[in-house]
């Protein structure tokens, strides 16, 4: 099953750097720090390929239906989850707010598709993922201990960074049918 290989190879690539940090320095001595993240990319974007592909080729079996008004609270939190996906990346005043702002945003956007989507298919993409940021967060916070907030970043690149994050929303939503197969809203 391509979906649950994509899950299994995106979770234990992430997760294999807090649980076998020791593994992952002799890669990284064996192959140099540049051909390491090269490699680490490639397999990242081979589990993402795994992933769309398995959810696409896995038939929509109904487990249960979701209200309809879950529908809207998904088209809500999604961009929520894009600003903060992009805030883990530049820096911005969210950081101070939230430790793990990009593990936010994927709990944030599973919780939100799980809500809309009562399919096999999508419960096990979600759930898996969810489950993967879970326990990503969990070994980041026993890895790094106690938490520092970092210094404010000021309102111009807090800005910027929503914006981005508004901007990638508005791209993945209308990119969506593309993506995932799946329209976000009828066309009439």
């Amino acid at each position: 099953m391509l979906l649950v290989a994509g899950i299994l190879l995106w979770s234990l690539t992430h997760l294999s750097i807090a649980l076998a940090p020791q593994g992952r320095q002799k890669l990284i001595d064996a192959l140099g720090l540049i051909p390491y993240k090269l490699a680490f990319s490639m397999v990242l974007v081979i589990a993402l390929v795994l992933l769309v592909m398995g959810w696409r080729q896995m038939p929509p079996t109904s487990v249960w239906v979701p209200p309809a008004a879950m529908r809207h609270l998904t088209m809500l939190l999604v961009p929520i989850a894009a600003v903060l996906f992009i805030a883990g990346r530049l820096p911005t005043d969210l950081k101070r707010w939230i430790r793990h702002p990009q593990l936010t945003a994927v709990k944030l956007w599973a919780v939100a598709h799980l809500l809309a989507n009562g399919e096999l298919r999508s419960i096990l993409l979600f759930g898996g993922l969810l489950v993967w940021a879970v326990l990503e967060v969990i070994l980041i916070n026993r890895r790094q201990g106690a938490r520092i907030k970092p210094p404010a970043a000021g309102t111009v690149w807090t800005l910027a960074s929503t914006g981005a994050g508004v901007l990638l929303a508005a791209i993945l939503m209308w990119a969506h049918p593309w993506i995932a197969g799946v329209p976000l809203m009828a066309v009439r």
